[in-house]
């Protein structure tokens, strides 16, 4: 006989997920025992928030979907935010949440709570697992959440259905669906090709649709043949190089980037979700060329033509049988890089949050992943850190979730154990998952956590200074980072400058350990670069 939890745990081998997190409740122990039977782990995190967003993380790296769980009421309620992540951050993500059995569920009130409904906006699809169909709510699942635009599913798991036998149905039947994709002609791509020939100055702008699509190869080659710029959304940050001359930088939604756009008379966006975008009018009044995999429903960005079908193949096929283009791209560039450098370039009377930067990027080897948290620090990290291919740089964009960065950096050591991770996070999203510490030791997932310590939730107050409110509630400090790092096993400092930094960062790496470096900085220079760089 075959139950469903094993059901369940043949499907995530079968696919490639070869873990499961959470903080389990008791009807999740069958499930726990059918995984470790098939030499499958079960990360135990301290909360479930952070559970869902490191499985969503490593479904976003890896393409195959990362699976969380949670008691019921109290667990499925707490694992929202991070559901929310996935479905913001366009993640594939199975969320498993106990639930009563139907007897049990119809009279008791105790920790009752209506799952299906709660996750119900969130979610691509929920059900509640079946014995007799669970083979094909696994298929469904599989299939639904690594879909483009990928996101989360729900099951909802009755303790009466985890030892149950599984039904047959569909016997057989592939758990992925086997796609052939067309091969674009030029004779199908002609309105496009037109388009591009009569542009001069082309610009592209990346989104997720090129992670989704693996195009990282064929988009730098065809800004390459068009001599095009490329400005890339903050989760898309490596699809072109960062290294690359035609890497202008990142999209931010804000002012700055509006001079280098506005030049261009062709937008070829390349995969670019309305979710990415800052909730404002679309500012630009030449004609956008929109290539993706799905259409585009939302009417956020006015595209006049669009090209749906395998992203890859469509950009190999435009660089194949389109004209060369211009030269603009390259100066355009450098010039859109240089403004941004300007624009951080604020005084500072201590160690300041770019220098953290530049120091960190000049010490972390080429390869390393970093990941970042919401906040004050995010605009800094997003512009200075260099990442040198897709899926190096993680963060939450779509839902712009504090508490995201250390859930991510042991997402980014699950799925590369061989590389450098480090997760740079304020000093207030710090402590929102700062239990996660302690998974990191136990699990031997080791990370370095670069903490921006202001001692205040800096947007916060920057959005009061802008306002000309006093400031008032934002404040932290307080913290001996080093000892508390101490007291999760891991290893902790604080730096104050430069040098202190630099020694700390190479301590952590060579000595392979999970380490917190407390970065005592001074954010009094927050305030000009939003005001250069983005319109708040």
């Amino acid at each position: 006989m075959t139950s469903t939890v094993e059901v369940i745990a043949d499907a995530m081998k079968a696919v490639g997920t070869p873990f499961i997190t959470g903080h389990p409740g008791g009807e999740s122990v069958e499930l726990m025992d059918a995984v470790r039977q098939r030499d499958m782990r079960f990360i135990l995190f301290k909360q479930e928030v952070a559970a869902a967003m490191m499985a969503a993380t490593w479904g976003e790296i890896t393409g195959v979907p990362g699976i969380c769980l949670s008691t019921r009421g109290p667990g499925a309620s707490n694992m929202v935010n991070g559901i929310a992540y996935a479905s913001l951050d366009r993640a594939p993500l199975i969320a498993i949440t106990d639930q009563y059995d139907p007897a049990t569920y119809a009279i008791g009130l105790r920790q009752r709570i209506d799952q299906l409904a709660m996750y119900q906006p969130l979610v691509k699809w929920s059900t509640t697992v079946n014995a007799k169909t669970i083979r094909h709510q696994m298929q469904r699942a599989i299939r639904e959440t690594t879909a483009a635009p990928p996101g989360p599913v729900h099951f909802e798991m009755p303790q009466s259905e985890t030892t149950r036998e599984a039904g047959d149905y569909p016997a057989g039947a592939p758990l992925m669906p086997n796609i052939i994709d067309i091969e674009p002609d030029r004779a199908s791509l002609k309105a496009p090709l037109d388009l591009i020939s009569e542009a001069r100055r082309p610009i592209i702008l990346v989104g997720l649709g090129a992670l989704w699509g693996r195009a990282s190869e064929d988009l730098t080659a065809l800004a390459e043949h068009l001599g095009a710029p490329v400005l890339v959304t903050p989760k898309c940050k490596g699809v072109i190089s960062e290294d690359h001359a035609l890497r202008a930088g990142c999209m931010i939604g804000g002012i700055i980037e509006r001079k280098l756009i506005s030049q261009a008379d062709l937008i070829i966006t390349v995969g670019l979700d309305a979710v990415e975008l800052q909730p404002k009018a679309w500012p630009y009044s030449a004609p956008v060329l929109a290539i993706a995999a799905i259409p585009n429903l939302d009417a956020v960005i006015p595209v006049g033509m669009e090209v749906i079908g395998p992203v890859a193949k469509i950009l190999s096929r435009l660089t194949e049988f389109s004209g060369g283009g211009s030269a603009w791209g390259e100066k355009a560039a450098a010039v859109y890089r240089a403004d941004v450098v300007d624009a951080l370039n604020t005084p500072s009377t201590g160690l300041s949050p770019q220098r953290v930067m530049e120091v960190a990027r000049a010490i972390l080897p080429r390869e390393t992943i970093a990941t970042c948290d919401a906040g004050a620090s995010r605009l800094l990290v997003v512009q200075k850190w260099e990442s040198y291919g897709p899926r190096e740089f993680l963060g939450s964009n779509g839902l712009g979730s504090m508490g995201y960065a250390v859930p991510g950096a042991l997402a980014a050591k699950m799925a590369h154990s061989d590389r450098p991770c480090v997760a740079f996070v304020g000093d207030g999203g710090f402590m929102m998952s700062v239990a996660e510490l302690q998974t990191s030791v136990a699990e031997n997932l080791p990370i370095i956590c670069v903490v921006f310590d202001d001692e205040e939730i800096g947007l916060i107050r920057v959005k009061q200074q802008l306002k000309q409110i006093p400031q008032y509630g934002v404040r932290i400090g307080g913290m001996h980072w080093d000892k508390l790092a101490q007291g999760f096993g891991a290893d902790g400092v604080v730096v104050d400058n430069e040098q202190a930094l630099d020694a700390a960062l190479r301590a952590a790496l060579k000595s392979g350990r999970t380490t917190v470096i407390g970065a005592k900085i001074d954010g009094s220079g927050y305030v000009d670069q939003f005001n250069a760089l983005r319109e708040l």
